[in-house]
């Protein structure tokens, strides 16, 4: 079960004093009010996390760090009256409830505002006055108030609202048009003038009323502010550099800016994508025939890349029971023509190099996580069938932007999962180090044999947590893709270059999205910028529609599946809506625009499973896309990459490659 108290400690500790709350009547409201009590059934174990949940009605409940922020900066205190409005949940009414005196709080939902009303009855919440109304009128029999509190974002400061502080009170809103909000706190000094102080941008839902906006579409009223100038899609279309076609020798040319980096992460929205895959080939090509790159290391197992490094590389065949390589699910990750098209290619470039020239192909992934989750799904199948069913859904969104209770953070919950743990563990191991066994002669000797043993030396311990598929496993997975980078570009030389194929979410600098701030997750862009601050880029790619290869659940077949649109309030959408098809933004060009995008958004994540009908909570998460990343490759409209079959087999090329690739 999950223990809701240490979730709310780690809250406190990580998500606000972490980030300068320090009023301490604040924080133990926080501590003391059970936030889980306030999202919807199925939500509970993400009721601590610091995001944005839907409550319904189109309303969310605000993350824990801005209702921690808002009530702070009003600073309520012990025996005031306080105004809120936007009931939503009743989660902020409520951690009110445990500072102020009373508290009156207006929802223009019915449902919602008796939804909350039930939840402080059940908690012994008295000090709350619900109504149900227009909130941008206030409460002005109730008045006047110590400190109001707005959970939605208005064209502007309601008169009504500044009327109804009293003198010294305060009034914190976010205002401003939906692309675009400041958090507000206005100080009532005497009766006709008021003080604002910008405490920062924003993102709610539209204040809808009388003196807000006309529709929950955020149209202004007669006393809206004009829309800023120009909007962010048209900024976005005017910093775009148009990229030319993915087979025209001019794309690469165009990320020559990057050259002197000594380690360039090229990301990809899905593992899936025709077009990312292409681009990424294009741009490592270029880095590898202008600018002297020699390593390409991939999200991927370490002894199948070795397999296909040794046929690049024109190396002596390796031992005979190493199985083909990229066999097991996700076939189509690397085993397509996409990717046989760029080893051709590489084998082609290194065929009349000295072997200390010749580009190598290494695999990050050296636990080889599919091998070890089929191994867990075939042992459970045969032991306990209801915890294999469970271990099959959870390992299908295996992925740190996961927000889908439904198929997410169950695994463990089981009598049978757990009696299952040991036998897989050791299950997990014992495959290991047959594979390393069998494949010791796949790669370059020396750097085989120090990957073998990190491996081994730390696998139980990976994957006892994998088999949970916690966050820990997680951090493990990339600390050790990373520490095995250093590892290939200390191998190679002091003048080592390489370039890094990866999903968007090990990429993008796990600091600046939900992955860090909500679970202290790390990644490897993360970690390369931190030890490699001034030789790094990241580089992420996105679309906003079109097709993907992708399944449906772990171990499922692949299918063809629409991308649905962006959500419109995602930074896919922004991107969309300025229009240019293809295009770089680099995000040092336009100081303007980075600080516009600045504000977290909705980003979308498609890994090797795509889920359509949950996307918004399986496939979405808040990130600030310029603090995530350098630089961003936008396509608006994308295909699936084509897997390979045994058709694709060329005469005298090894059995391996490209019919067991």
């Amino acid at each position: 079960m999950i223990d809701f108290t240490h979730a709310r400690e780690r809250m406190i500790t990580s998500h606000l004093s972490r980030r300068g709350m320090r009023d301490p009547g604040v924080l133990e409201a926080m501590r003391v009010v059970p936030r889980e009590v306030f999202v919807d059934p199925g939500f509970e174990e993400f009721a601590y996390e610091d995001s944005a949940l839907s409550i319904g009605y189109g309303q969310t409940i605000s993350q824990p760090y801005i209702v921690a922020l808002m009530i702070e900066r009003a600073g309520v205190q012990h025996g005031d009256t306080v105004l809120e409005i936007g009931t939503g949940s009743g989660y902020a009414a409520a951690v009110l409830s445990r500072i102020a005196e009373h508290v009156y709080t207006i929802e223009r939902h019915a449902g919602l505002a008796e939804a909350a009303k039930g939840r402080f009855a059940k908690l012994g919440y008295d000090n709350i006055d619900v109504r149900i109304g227009d909130g941008t009128a206030g409460w002005p029999e109730a008045g006047p108030f110590d400190a109001i509190l707005v959970a939605a974002g208005g064209p502007d400061v309601p008169h009504a609202l500044k009327e109804q502080l009293d003198l010294g009170g305060h009034l914190v809103i976010p205002v401003g048009s939906a692309d675009e909000q400041r958090l507000l706190k206005v100080t009532r000094v005497n009766a006709t003038t008021f003080e604002e102080q910008d405490l920062g941008g924003v993102r709610f839902v539209p204040l809808v009323g009388e003196y807000g906006w006309r529709d929950g579409r955020a149209q202004p009223s007669a006393s809206a502010r004009p829309a800023p100038e120009p909007t962010l899609p048209e900024m976005i279309a005017d910093a775009a550099e148009p990229l030319p076609a993915l087979d025209d020798p001019a794309f690469g040319r165009l990320f020559d800016r990057f050259a002197d980096r000594r380690i360039v992460l090229l990301g990809e929205s899905s593992h899936g994508t025709s077009e990312f895959y292409r681009a990424r080939a294009a741009i490592t090509r270029r880095l590898i025939e202008a600018h002297g790159f020699t390593i390409v290391a991939v999200e991927a197992d370490w002894p199948d890349a070795a397999a296909i490094d040794r046929y690049l590389r024109h190396r002596a065949p390796g031992d005979a029971r190493l199985a083909a390589p990229f066999q097991r699910f996700p076939t189509w990750m690397w085993r397509n023509r996409e990717v046989m098209d760029f080893i051709e290619w590489l084998r082609g470039h290194n065929a009349d190099k000295n072997a200390s020239e010749r580009v190598g192909f290494y695999g990050l992934d050296i636990y080889n996580m599919r091998g070890s989750i089929a191994a867990v799904l075939g042992y459970l199948d045969r032991i306990d069938a209801q915890a294999a069913a469970i271990a099959r859904e959870r390992y299908g969104c295996l992925t740190p932007w996961q927000n889908d209770p439904s198929t997410y953070g169950r695994a463990a919950m089981t009598r049978g999962f757990r009696k299952c743990e040991e036998a897989v563990v050791r299950q997990c191991r014992e495959l290991l180090e047959r594979q390393l066994e069998a494949g010791r002669d796949s790669g370059d000797e020396h750097l085989d044999a120090v990957q073998n043993a990190r491996l081994i030396a730390s696998a139980e311990r990976y994957y006892r947590s994998m088999y949970y598929a916690g966050a820990e496993s997680w951090n493990m997975r990339d600390t050790h893709m990373f520490e095995t980078l250093q590892h290939v570009l200390d191998a190679r030389g002091p003048t080592s270059k390489a370039v890094v194929w990866a999903h968007n979410s090990h990429i993008g600098d796990a600091r600046h999205t939900d992955m860090g701030t909500a679970r202290d997750e790390l990644n490897i862009g993360q970690l390369c910028r931190e030890r490699f601050p001034a030789e790094t880029v990241l580089i992420g790619f996105g679309t906003h529609g079109g097709r993907v290869a992708a399944a449906s659940d772990w171990g499922g077949d692949m299918e063809v599946k629409p991308i649905r649109p962006s959500h419109e309030e995602s930074y896919e959408r922004l991107l969309h809506d300025s229009g240019v098809e293809r295009f770089l933004i680099d995000f040092s060009r336009d100081a303007g625009l980075r600080e516009r995008l600045l504000k977290p958004r909705l980003e979308r994540f498609i890994g090797v499973i795509y889920r359509p009908d949950t996307e918004r909570f399986s496939h979405y998460a808040y990130a600030s896309l310029p603090r995530q990343f350098d630089a961003f490759v936008w396509v608006d409209e994308t295909t699936p990459v084509t897997p390979l079959g045994p058709e694709h087999a060329r005469p005298g090329v090894p059995e391996t490659f490209p019919s067991g690739f």
